[in-house]
C-alpha cells in the first residue's frame, strides 16, 4: 500500500498501479540478488529512514509529531508567501525556464502542474500538496496530543491545523481533507474556524492563544463575520507576532522568499512595489534594492531584491498584531480605521493619514493591507475578497522585461482542485 494526499491508495487493476506493483517487486528482486551481510533473513533488514505507521499514532511521541507539524506548516507557508507572491503581483517571474510561468500568468489547470505535486523538497514552490501534508500532520499531531492529553500540544496542534485549513481555502478554489468530498473556500474557512477555536479554549501557552486568535478573526473575516473577526482581533496585545521559523541548514528549512528572490534571481519584486512612499518619505515596511541588472536567470526581467527577510533563515510572520488591527479598521471604518491607520504610520515613521470620505479611508485601508503585509502571503486572497483586479488582464500577452515568454495572462483567481486529487478519492465525482 502507498499513500496519496489524503488517504490511502490500494493497488488494483488499473494500468498505472499494475505497473508499481511490477516494479516493486523487481526491486524486491535485485534486493535478494545482494548478499545480505550481517542478516539472517530479508526479514532482519532495518531500514532507519522509513517510518512505521505505528509510530505516527504513537502517545510516546506526541511531542516529536507536534514539531514536526510545526515544520511542514512553515515550509508550506513559505511556499504559498512564493506562489501567492507571483499569482497576486508582489512578485515577478524571473526565469527563464517555463515551470513556473503559470503562476505568474495566472493560468493553471486541474491537469496539474508545480502548483498540484510539488513537495518542499522540490526547486519550485508547491501549493495543495505541501499545504494538505502540513494539514494531515497537524490533524494527526493533534488526534494524538488529545489522548495524551496535553493541553499545550492539543493547542499548538490544533493552531497549525488551523492555519492550514486556511490556507488552502485561499489558495484554492475548493480543496478536499482525508479523501472526504470535495469542500469550497468557505467550508474550509468554517473548519479552520474551528481548530482556531480548539486551539484559542485549550490552555495552551498565550502565543498560541494569540495565533489561533488572530487565524481566527483572519478566517471570520473572509467568511464575511466583520463583528466576529473585530471582536478577535480586539484581543490581540500590541507587539505579538508569531513567526515561521527557518534555518540555512537546507534548502528545505530556508527562507523561500530569500531563496528564490535574493540568492538565486529566480525572481523579481513587481514594480508597483519599487520605491514606495508616503507624502515623499519613503515607506520603510516595504524595503526593496533595484540591483541595476536584470535577474540572472532570464536576463529579461529587472532585478529588485526584497530586504524584509534578509538572510536565509530570516523569520516570516505567521500571525501578528498589525494583520489585527487591520482587521479591526475594516470592520470598523470611519474615525477608528484612521486612528488605526495612523498607529501603524507613527510606528513606521510615516506621516499621518488625514482621512476622508468612506471611500478614501477604504482605498487607504488596502493601500495599508499591501504595504504592512507585503510578503507574507496575504495579498493574493484580500484581491479576491475585496474584488480587486488582477494585472494585467486576462488575454494580454505574458512577458517580463523587454521580451515576451509564452503564452497569455489567464483568469484564474484560484487553484482548481488537481486530477490527482480528484483521480485518488472516490468521494469526489
Amino acid at each position: 500500500m502507498t499513500y496519496g494526499i489524503n488517504r490511502p491508495v490500494h493497488y488494483s487493476s488499473r494500468p498505472e498501479h499494475r505497473g508499481s506493483l511490477r516494479r516493486w517487486l523487481f526491486a524486491a528482486l535485485l534486493v535478494g540478488a545482494i548478499p545480505l551481510a550481517g542478516c539472517d533473513s530479508l526479514l532482519e533488514i532495518d531500514a532507519p529512514s522509513r517510518v512505521r505507521a505505528d509510530d505516527l499514532a504513537n502517545p510516546d511521541n506526541a511531542p516529536l509529531l507536534v514539531s514536526s507539524a510545526v515544520a511542514d506548516f512553515e515550509c508550506a507557508f513559505a511556499e504559498w508567501v512564493a506562489a501567492g507572491g507571483l499569482m497576486g503581483n508582489e512578485l515577478v517571474d524571473g526565469q527563464l525556464a517555463a515551470r513556473m510561468w503559470p503562476y505568474d500568468r495566472r493560468s493553471f489547470e486541474e491537469s496539474g502542474g508545480i502548483y498540484a505535486s510539488f513537495t518542499c523538497a522540490d526547486a519550485d514552490p508547491g501549493v495543495y500538496t505541501t499545504l494538505s501534508t502540513a494539514r494531515w500532520a497537524a490533524d494527526n499531531a493533534l488526534g494524538v496530543s488529545q489522548e495524551v492529553g496535553d493541553a499545550e500540544l492539543m493547542a499548538t496542534s490544533a493552531a497549525y491545523s488551523g492555519y492550514a485549513h486556511l490556507l488552502l481555502g485561499e489558495a484554492m478554489c475548493t480543496a478536499a481533507v482525508d479523501g472526504g468530498p470535495e469542500l469550497t473556500s468557505q467550508q474550509m474557512f468554517g473548519l479552520a474556524e474551528e481548530k482556531f477555536s480548539m486551539a484559542a479554549s485549550g490552555g495552551g501557552p498565550a502565543d498560541i492563544t494569540n495565533m489561533a486568535i488572530v487565524g481566527r478573526a483572519r478566517a471570520r473575516l473572509n467568511q464575511g463575520n466583520l463583528s466576529g473577526a473585530a471582536s478577535d482581533a480586539a484581543q490581540v496585545p500590541a507587539g505579538f507576532v508569531r513567526n515561521a521559523r527557518f534555518s540555512p541548514a537546507s534548502f528545505r528549512s530556508s527562507n523561500r522568499i530569500w531563496t528564490l528572490n535574493n540568492r538565486d534571481e529566480r525572481m523579481s519584486v513587481e514594480s508597483v512595489y519599487w520605491d514606495l512612499e508616503y507624502m515623499g518619505v519613503p515607506d520603510p515596511r516595504v524595503p526593496v534594492v533595484n540591483q541595476g541588472r536584470t535577474a540572472a536567470s532570464d536576463d529579461l526581467t529587472p532585478l529588485w531584491t526584497q530586504q524584509k527577510y534578509p538572510v536565509q533563515d530570516s523569520p516570516m510572520p505567521i500571525a501578528r498584531y498589525a494583520e489585527a488591527q487591520l482587521i479591526m479598521a475594516e470592520a470598523a471604518g470611519g474615525q477608528m480605521a484612521v486612528d488605526i491607520i495612523n498607529e501603524l504610520h507613527a510606528a513606521a515613521g510615516l506621516p499621518a493619514f488625514p482621512g476622508g470620505s468612506d471611500a478614501e479611508i477604504r482605498e487607504q485601508l488596502i493601500e495599508e493591507r499591501d504595504r504592512e503585509l507585503f510578503l507574507e502571503g496575504q495579498h493574493f486572497y484580500t484581491k479576491i475578497r475585496l474584488s480587486l483586479p488582477f494585472t494585467p488582464a486576462t488575454g494580454v500577452v505574458f512577458q517580463e522585461g523587454s521580451g515576451p515568454k509564452g503564452g497569455f495572462y489567464g483568469n484564474t483567481t484560484c487553484l482548481p482542485l488537481p486530477l490527482l486529487e480528484r483521480n485518488n478519492n472516490p468521494n469526489i465525482p
